[in-house]
């Protein structure tokens, strides 16, 4: 299943493809094409080459792993996440390796490595959904997070299933058409809620 987006403007069409269902195939994620995605994370621009992401991983090629991973997440996430081949966790580091002082950008970083792994996945024809609905402290406890680290997000990998393989109270949203803001409720210039010139 896909669901491009009707774009204002013609932007790359790996964006316009990008979208993060809920329903996953069966199918197995190689090894070497996960390799690859979290290569494209590494790869992200970060404050000072901090490079603050790091990715806990667990695949269903692991069932004890895999139903570790999936006890971290939220009970509604996991409902339907459990058919994903492939589950992570990014977490950031909280401070700068330089002089300790605290990265106030390192979730904005993170966020980016994890964009580009889910653009780099998807070059592969495999959808990424991320989650902020986490267990922190099952996190912190199950995986022995060390302090200065927090949990950021989790993200089901995988490829498109069928929205119809879904429980029931999800399929509506899985079917229904994508939506975003238009450029000037968020684009703004001269001062705060005024649209820039440049989209209206």
């Amino acid at each position: 299943m896909e669901k491009p987006a009707s774009t204002q403007l013609a932007i790359l069409e790996l964006i316009r493809r990008r979208w993060s269902p809920r329903a996953f195939s069966p199918q197995r994620v190689p090894a070497d094409l996960l390799r690859l995605v979290l290569e494209a994370a590494r790869w992200a621009a970060s404050s000072f080459n901090e490079q603050p992401w790091y990715y806990l991983v667990a695949s269903q090629d692991e069932p004890e792993e895999y139903q570790k991973m999936l006890a971290c997440l939220a009970e509604k996430n996991q409902q339907w996440a459990k058919s994903a081949p492939v589950l992570m966790i990014s977490v950031m580091k909280t401070s700068f390796t330089l002089n300790g002082t605290p990265n106030r950008v390192a979730m904005h970083d993170v966020g980016a490595a994890s964009a580009f792994l889910t653009l780099e996945a998807l070059a592969h024809d495999l959808f990424v959904h991320q989650m902020a609905g986490i267990v922190l402290e099952k996190i912190r406890s199950s995986y022995h997070i060390p302090a200065g680290y927090e949990p950021v997000a989790a993200l089901a990998l995988g490829y498109a299933g069928d929205a119809d393989s879904l429980p029931e109270q999800f399929r509506a949203a899985e079917k229904a058409p994508r939506t975003r803001k238009p450029l000037g409720e968020f684009v703004f210039g001269g001062t705060w809620g005024n649209p820039a010139e440049i989209v209206e």
